[in-house]
């Protein structure tokens, strides 16, 4: 894996009918320095992720309350790895550039 690539575990929350994981903040630290510059709308950040056997592209975006990066976790990734709120998923996170 490369050096823009990390391994968390998290657990899953929600906020209506979204579902997010807050990426821990020392991995929000670093993708805001080395990322932050050229983030997108709403200061998004593109990424891929991995969850079990699920992997998808999607970004994370900038959460004031979290203080972090939350990521959401669309519902057939969340079917497909029988992962719900509150329970405590292993993500591997790479930012996609270019």
């Amino acid at each position: 894996m490369d050096d823009a690539t990390w391994t968390f575990e998290r657990a899953l929350w929600r906020d209506g009918a979204w579902h997010f994981v807050t990426v821990p903040e020392d991995v929000s630290d670093e993708v805001e320095e080395r990322f932050g510059a050229t983030a997108a709308g709403f200061g998004s950040v593109r990424v891929e992720v991995t969850i079990g056997g699920s992997t998808w592209r999607t970004s994370v975006f900038p959460s004031k309350q979290h203080r972090a990066y939350v990521l959401p976790v669309k519902k057939a990734v969340r079917t497909a790895e029988d992962v719900h709120e509150g329970d405590v998923a292993s993500l591997i996170l790479r930012v996609v550039t270019g």
